[in-house]
């Protein structure tokens, strides 16, 4: 196995520990090769819950423009309820996992078919 299908199976880990849901491991990989070299980086690799200018890019960036969601409160709301399942104490929150049930949320599956 090469460096990105383990960090595949640490991100189904925290899906199934942390966040009590049974990936869909297609999916997941498939979020997983979209968030590009970040998921190497330590940094880029985690989503802070706490810093409201990384919320607004995920928002931005990952639901807006990737999802093709419209903007709106709906999409901070789901972003919340995310970190919330996660967990707001868990100090690595993967943006890999976080895009995955973001995705999963709002049904958009299909953006990666």
């Amino acid at each position: 196995m090469g460096k990105r299908d383990d960090l595949i199976a640490k991100y189904a880990e925290d899906l199934r520990t942390k966040c009590g849901m049974e990936p869909d491991m297609d999916l997941l990989t498939k979020v997983t090769i979209g968030c590009g070299p970040s998921i190497y980086d330590a940094d880029a690799s985690t989503v802070a819950g706490s810093q409201q200018g990384e919320l607004e890019t995920v928002k931005n960036n990952f639901l807006i423009k990737k999802l093709g969601l419209a903007d709106g409160p709906q999409l901070m709301d789901a972003i919340t309820q995310v970190i919330e399942t996660y967990g707001r104490s868990e100090r690595n929150k993967y943006r890999a996992v976080v895009y995955y049930m973001l995705t999963k949320h709002f049904g958009k599956e299909s953006v990666y078919s």
